[in-house]
C-alpha cells in the first residue's frame, strides 16, 4: 500500500469513527487477496470511501467521467485509484480498465444503480457488473452502506454529521455465478443488500435516525446467497 494512499485512508478512518461514529460489519466476507468486485448501493458522494476504508488493501473505483473535468480534483481521485466511466452507455474502455485492475489482483468498487438514490432506497441494478465478474473470474461481494443518505442526501449542497454503517455480505463465487443468469445474479446481490439494510436499520447506532424507506420483502435468492 502506497504511503499517500495509507495517509488518506487513515484520515478517512478517523473521520468515519469520530464524526460519523461509524461501524463496519462482515469484513471477513471480503477476500484478503486477489481481484474482487464490491457491489455497492449508492447513497452519497462518500460511498467510494465508505465502501473501502475498512479493507487493508488499495482499492479501486469507477467514477463518472464528469468528476474528472476539474484538473486538480481529477489528480486527487486518480491518485486514489479512481478511473472514469461514461454513464448511460456501454463504456468499453471502462470495462477493459476494470478487467485489467481485477486481473492484477485489485478490489474494484462498483455502483450498479448508476446514480445516487433519491430517497435512501436501493434502485434497480444494471447487470453489466456480472458480465465483468464472469470474464475476470472474480467473486462479487454485496456491500451495503446505510446512513450516508442522511449524512449527504442528493438534494443537499453540503454534508452534515450522521451515523453510518457499512456491511459486507457473503460473496457470490465464480462457481455459483456459473449456474446463474446475469439477471438472477444481480437480483440476488440486490436482495442481499436490501436484506442487510433491513437488518442494520435496527442497530442502536442508527435506529430512529434514518429516513423511512420502503424495503421489499426478502426473496429466496437472498437466502441462497447467505447459504441458508
Amino acid at each position: 500500500m502506497r504511503l499517500w494512499y495509507r495517509f488518506c485512508r487513515a484520515g478517512a478512518q478517523a473521520l468515519f469513527l469520530l464524526v460519523a461514529r461509524g461501524r463496519v460489519f462482515g469484513r471477513r466476507n471480503v477476500p484478503p487477496a486477489g481481484g474482487v468486485l464490491l457491489v455497492c448501493n449508492h447513497q452519497s458522494f462518500f460511498d467510494p470511501i465508505l465502501a473501502t476504508l475498512a479493507i487493508p488493501r488499495e482499492c479501486h473505483f469507477m467514477a463518472r467521467d464528469t468528476l474528472f473535468r476539474n484538473r486538480w480534483f481529477s489528480k486527487l481521485i486518480t491518485s486514489l485509484n479512481a478511473f472514469p466511466v461514461k454513464r448511460g452507455t456501454a463504456d468499453v474502455g471502462a470495462i477493459k480498465e476494470t478487467l485489467r485492475r481485477l486481473k492484477r489482483g485489485g478490489p474494484v468498487t462498483v455502483f450498479p444503480e448508476a446514480t445516487r438514490t433519491l430517497d435512501g432506497a436501493v434502485r434497480p441494478m444494471q447487470p453489466g457488473v456480472v458480465l465483468v465478474a464472469r470474464k475476470a473470474r472474480v467473486p462479487l461481494v454485496p456491500t451495503m452502506i446505510l446512513g450516508a443518505f442522511e449524512a449527504w442526501p442528493r438534494q443537499a449542497s453540503w454534508p452534515h454529521p450522521a451515523p453510518i454503517i457499512v456491511a459486507y455480505g457473503p460473496p457470490l463465487t465464480p462457481e455459483r455465478l456459473a449456474r446463474m443468469t446475469d439477471h438472477e445474479a444481480i437480483e440476488l446481490l440486490r436482495d442481499r443488500i436490501i436484506e442487510m439494510m433491513r437488518r442494520y436499520r435496527e442497530h442502536p447506532l442508527v435506529r430512529g435516525r434514518l429516513q423511512p424507506v420502503n424495503l421489499p420483502a426478502p426473496r429466496e435468492a437472498a437466502d441462497q446467497l447467505s447459504g441458508t
